[in-house]
């Protein structure tokens, strides 16, 4: 635990009137939501939650024994009715009869689908006996940091002893199925006055006869061990004190920057990409610059559900940033990976069974760097985060084992079943297929406009991960919020930048790193307009025609092209241009210069970046007015004017007649040749125009 949890007891949320009006499983959505939302009790996906509840048979019409409990997979913070799967009980327990031993768990399991009430879809989860067979109407399984501090050590049984007497009891360590379902009916039969148990090395299961009761035991339980081991720590030396301290918080996300699309590269090359994390909060900054540190890593994490997370044991890597610096540390990484990969792959061999699922990915999940932070890797973003949620619990976890005992990991035999347990096999296999643009990260200038926003919406809708860079701070925002609420926040960044600042570019493409872990797709799409006779061209108004346009697009690609070639595993880069980029406007020469400019940037790019699987493409759009930003000021009054329109309306009326095919180019439009250009169909396109403009033979390419 941090400091602040040592000392901070979880508060007591419960709400009579709230409850009140609730039925018996919207309160078991109630209680779970409530337990859900504070990490300290569980992380995402982790624990579950049951009630036995009396329901109509659907078929008889008689009252029934019905168990709701958390489905597989599911999230109790976040879960709804739909979440849950429902069982009879009275067929649960006639499972009992036909288990005949622990080589029946994964049997078992599959033999649930007969106990299902009302044709509910839900799947179950492996831990739907352990609360099945207890003999109490309401059960919560949580895992909290402050209990499995104390499942985790050495001597658990006696602390919990100590701690909690005879309220709570202790089991030892087993893979959650059929017999541990029994070892925990067992107890609470013989226990009656017992309000629950520690699972050694997993975490706390807890009961109650109202659904009240049942919460109120788990935070109470919880509390018990948080004050203990407070107590307990109370001026100890953390983890053998320091051995090397936290750089600065800028230096941190510097490095990690630099880090992180090197590592992604080389775990990337040869498998799906992936997205990383950065964490370099105080507890994480405690245990990676701790003299424990090189003894508690390779322990790795000791409940299933961290462990599931984070793979056997971390990646820690040697690095002193008071006299290191990152160009010390990029020349070793390889190695590094490597001899993880072999160690992996030397584990994988020796504990594999005849029928275990063939070797998964052999990289690391969690990397370790004294004295920065944290680096997690997954195939999405929320996957990585919640990655590193996890090992910070297990920070946590052995911070408070190794100051009131000795910590324990999770036997490698057992860790190893639990990976690579068939159960779990198919669980990943039942998972969706990947979106086309899944695990790519994506970059745009002047994303916060309408070709920018159109863009963002069509790459996520494949899977990318975008950071929208703008120079509108208030517009950045509102964007972040709309794309967040409809993609989720894990999948959009912001940043901001003027374009033409170098300093400022720099920074946007070092953020996208430290957030994302690199970047895939870059698209140069800010822009203004203009319009004046050459004889009126003040220099003032080429000059910033050219700093946007053409400076603007050579500071965003080059950043972008450095960024993918440190990576090594290629990329998109895709220029907005314009129907002027090929064809000369009268009244516009600053700005058809520098949209001229633009063509022959990406062709350069092109050319030097086709060695490296850089790629580099044109989308050449026409009179996009819908959602512009450009176009409502006054640029659109001046082309409005020269038409002599009163509207913008009126002004898209003439550009539709206009065009060959007669309509409207949107910034959807737009967006649909980025999409291309930033998938794998277009793999084999490089130095290519495509022209949106609804067809403009003066525009046709050469």
């Amino acid at each position: 635990m941090d400091a602040h949890d040592q000392v901070s007891v979880l508060e007591n949320r419960w709400d009579d009137a709230t409850a009140a009006g609730l039925s018996p499983e919207a309160l078991l959505v109630y209680r779970s939501n409530l337990l859900g939302s504070d990490k300290r009790i569980t992380n995402y996906g982790g624990g579950n939650t049951s009630s036995k509840i009396a329901m109509r048979d659907p078929l008889t019409g008689e009252t029934v024994e019905v168990l709701w409990v958390k489905g597989s997979g599911g999230d109790i913070g976040s879960i709804k009715l739909d979440g849950f799967a429902t069982l009879y009980m009275d067929k649960l327990h006639a499972l009992r009869g036909i288990y005949k031993g622990t080589d029946q768990e994964d049997e078992m399991v599959g033999l649930y689908n007969h106990c299902t009430f009302n044709l509910n879809p839900r799947a179950t989860s492996i831990d739907t006996a352990l609360h099945g067979f207890i003999n109490h109407p309401h059960v919560d399984h949580v895992h909290p940091d402050a209990i499995i501090a104390i499942a985790a050590s050495a001597d658990s049984r006696a602390l919990t002893q100590e701690i909690f007497g005879d309220e709570i009891g202790w089991v030892p360590w087993r893979r959650p199925g059929f017999e541990l379902g029994f070892w925990l009916k067992k107890f609470a039969d013989e226990n009656p006055k017992a309000k629950g148990l520690v699972l050694e090395a997993h975490g706390l299961f807890t009961w109650g006869e109202t659904q009240k009761d049942c919460y109120e035991t788990t935070v109470g339980t919880i509390n018990k061990a948080i004050a203990f081991l407070a107590e307990r720590s109370r001026g100890k030396v953390i983890f053998g004190g320091e051995r090397i301290a936290p750089a600065a918080p800028e230096e941190r996300r510097a490095v990690a920057a630099s880090l992180m699309p090197v590592i992604r590269g080389l775990i990337s090359r040869e498998g799906p990409l992936k997205l990383g994390h950065f964490d370099d909060s105080p507890e994480v900054l405690e245990f990676v610059g701790s003299k424990a540190l090189a003894a508690l890593a390779p322990l790795g994490t000791s409940c299933p559900d961290h462990f599931l997370r984070t793979k056997i044991a971390p990646l820690v890597l040697d690095f002193d940033p008071a006299t290191q610096t990152v160009a010390d540390l990029l020349p070793g990484l390889p190695a590094a990976l490597e001899t993880y990969r072999a160690g992996y792959t030397a584990y994988y061999e020796r504990c594999k069974h005849a029928n275990s699922p063939k070797l998964r990915d052999p990289n690391a999940v969690v990397y370790l760097i004294p004295g920065i932070g944290m680096l997690t890797f997954a195939a999405d973003k929320a996957t990585a985060r919640i990655a590193g949620e996890f090992y910070r619990n297990a920070i946590n976890v052995m911070r408070g084992a190794s100051t009131i005992s000795t910590y324990r990991g999770l036997p490698e035999q057992e860790a190893f079943d639990i990976e690579y347990w068939l159960l779990e096999e198919a669980k990943l296999q039942r998972m969706p297929k990947p979106r086309s643009l899944a695990g790519k990260i994506a970059f745009i200038t002047g994303g916060a406009g309408g070709i920018g926003m159109a863009s963002a919406r069509r790459l996520m809708q494949d899977g990318a991960c975008v950071m929208i860079c703008d120079i509108d701070r208030e517009v950045l925002e509102t964007s972040r919020q709309e794309l967040a609420k409809t993609f989720g926040a894990d999948t959009v960044g912001t940043v901001w930048a003027d374009v033409t600042k170098e300093d400022a570019i720099i920074a946007a493409f070092r953020e996208t790193a430290a957030t994302f872990g690199g970047l895939d797709v870059c698209v140069c799409n800010a822009g203004i307009a203009s319009a004046a006779p050459l004889e009126d061209t003040s220099l003032a108004l080429w000059q910033k025609n050219i700093d946007i346009l053409s400076t603007g697009y050579f500071l965003t690609s080059r950043e972008a092209f450095r960024l993918m070639k440190d990576q090594a595993i290629g990329g998109s880069i895709i220029m907005v241009a314009s129907k002027n980029a090929l064809v000369a406007s009268p009244g516009a020469s600053a700005y058809c210069t520098a949209k001229a400019s633009e063509l022959h940037l990406s062709r350069c790019v092109a050319l030097e970046g086709a060695p490296l699987g850089i790629r580099s493409n044109v989308v050449n759009p026409d009179a996009v007015l819908r959602g512009s930003r450009i176009w409502k000021g006054e640029w659109g009054d001046q082309r409005a004017a020269s038409y002599q329109k009163s509207s913008l309306e009126e002004l898209d009326e003439v550009y539709r007649q206009r065009s060959l095919l007669k309509r409207s180019v949107y910034p959807e439009d737009i967006a649909e040749g980025i999409a291309f250009f930033a998938s794998e169909i277009s793999s084999k396109s490089t130095g290519n125009i495509i022209n949106i403009d609804a067809g403009n033979a003066n525009a046709f390419s050469r």
